[in-house]
């Protein structure tokens, strides 16, 4: 039987509230386990105050942090607890009082029959709606055995379940990893994880481990502790996204360009674009972008590894007036650092710029900035499927930047292989011809329609980008070092 949203506590966080579908179900215990410094009480906060301003009776019980405690880390999301009921299981002057202490007559067992017994004397008196345990150490510690604190635990469930009260008990994971007491007891579990990699800002994601009598959206989810709590990025599933669109093509507005390409892209498709480093890859794209603005179109782009004031700068020099296109609301421009963005994150990001500003034309530059966000490469393929699936679903013209190894000859190597993946790939070049350094540009797969087979030259001045006829005098440019077999350079003129 489906439960609906009413019969379900939402969380506080909108993306966990997603991937829970609607909520917690009501009248339940939840475990959520996470190392200390993981937030869990961040989001124990959370779904409290969001029962609060539900008009929800909430009740906070605390084995090891202080009220004042509590408050202060509330208040540093800007959050009041005023209507928030803590209640502090051990106060400060039981600890410290002689007669409190462990003897032979103060036992262990009479230890946790009264901290238990506390607990359920505050329930019966205040009669909440949802209820926060932090954290189950204290009660693991006072049971001493699993099978004491396996009873307790199930007591406790019983007792909550009979006054109608959602329970989240918090567990910093302080007891032996294969100790599972509470994960058969519970209705479901949560584990928050924080991941160091060797550079750059820690990591956080969470996992619902299980969710008894629901589907819930499966896998890691990113999330970040920010000032007003946690934020979740639910994994993007490319399959719950569907739009009807047409199939029409875009052009870049550089006419030669667009005959190689057969007549432009296709909407609902992806364009790789490979090349070594200063080839052009970048401006050749914004092109794209720019066409787009003319169109009457949005577009968005995110840059990796380019600084946004030299991009704005340098597409300027072009004839490309990126800032004035931001300021009339046409262009979307952010800079993403891969040390500070989990790749959560920057799906969200550009699934918000689909779905709230309609965007139609987005441009990552680059996948190797993206890497240095997902060291692991295998990983970092299947999430640039599920965002290309996505895009391309949503009838998005997707433009990739990948910045190859080397410069000129024919030992060129990708960071990273996503041609398979792309619908169009087309590769830059350098060459040397008639004592100068040239780009060279062709068009190696287009999986909608036809394209031209042909190497041609591409220019780059300040008159903006370029593309010549088709280097028929010249045998092996992709090599670096071209052989010349006809009767005239058919070459650009560089001072133009």
């Amino acid at each position: 039987m489906m439960i609906s949203n009413k019969e379900k506590a939402q969380t506080g966080i909108a993306g966990l509230d997603d991937v829970l579908a609607g909520g917690l179900h009501r009248n339940r215990l939840y475990l959520i386990e996470g190392n200390p410094g993981t937030g869990k009480t961040t989001l124990a906060l959370q779904f409290l105050l969001e029962g609060r301003a539900r008009g929800e009776r909430v009740l906070y019980f605390t084995l090891a942090e202080t009220a004042e405690e509590l408050r202060h880390s509330a208040a540093s999301h800007g959050w009041s607890l005023d209507g928030v009921e803590i209640f502090e299981v051990i106060s400060a002057d039981a600890l410290l009082d002689e007669s409190q202490r462990q003897s032979l007559l103060y036992s262990s067992d009479l230890e946790l029959g009264e901290t238990t017994k506390t607990i359920f004397a505050k329930v019966d008196e205040f009669k909440p709606s949802r209820v926060v345990l932090d954290s189950l150490s204290e009660i693991r510690l006072l049971a001493q055995s699993s099978l004491r604190y396996r009873r307790q635990v199930l007591a406790m469930k019983h007792r909550f379940s009979q006054q109608a009260t959602t329970v989240l008990l918090l567990d910093d994971m302080t007891s032996e990893a294969l100790d599972k007491t509470v994960h058969s007891v519970a209705h479901g579990v949560i584990k928050l994880e924080e991941l160091a990699p060797d550079y750059g800002a820690e990591r956080r994601r969470m996992r619902i481990v299980k969710y008894r009598g629901q589907r819930y959206r499966g896998g890691h989810h990113d999330f970040n502790i920010a000032v007003g709590g946690i934020v979740l990025f639910p994994a993007l599933v490319a399959a719950e996204h569907r739009t009807g669109f047409g199939r029409d093509k875009v052009g870049s507005g550089i006419e030669a360009f667009d005959e190689l390409l057969g007549g432009g892209v296709e909407r609902g498709t992806s364009a790789l674009v490979l090349g070594p480093a200063g080839a052009g890859k970048t401006l050749l794209t914004l092109s794209f972008i720019v066409a787009a603005i003319q169109r009457g179109e949005r577009a968005a782009i995110f840059a990796f590894d380019e600084d946004i004031g030299l991009l704005t700068a340098r597409a300027g020099n072009m004839g490309m007036d990126l800032e004035q296109c931001k300021r009339d609301g046409q262009l979307i421009l952010q800079q993403i650092d891969a040390a500070e963005h989990s790749p959560g994150e920057f799906a969200h990001r550009v699934r918000d710029c689909v779905e709230k500003h309609n965007v139609t034309t987005v441009l990552i530059d680059s996948l190797n900035g993206y890497q240095l966000a997902m060291p692991e490469e295998r990983y970092l393929v299947l999430h640039m499927h599920e965002l290309l699936t996505y895009l391309n679903r949503g009838g998005i013209v997707t433009f990739l930047t990948v910045a190859q190894h080397g410069l000129v000859g024919s030992d060129m190597q990708s960071p990273v292989d996503l041609t398979y993946l792309s619908d169009t790939v087309i590769l830059l070049r350098y060459f040397e011809a008639m004592g100068r350094v040239r780009r060279a540009i062709s068009v190696i797969k287009k999986r909608d329609g036809f394209h031209e087979n042909a190497i041609r030259e591409l220019l780059i001045s300040n008159k903006g980008v370029q593309v010549g006829d088709a280097l028929e005098a010249f045998q092996g440019v992709l090599r670096g070092i071209p052989e010349y077999v006809g009767r005239d350079n058919a070459l650009l003129e560089t001072n133009a």
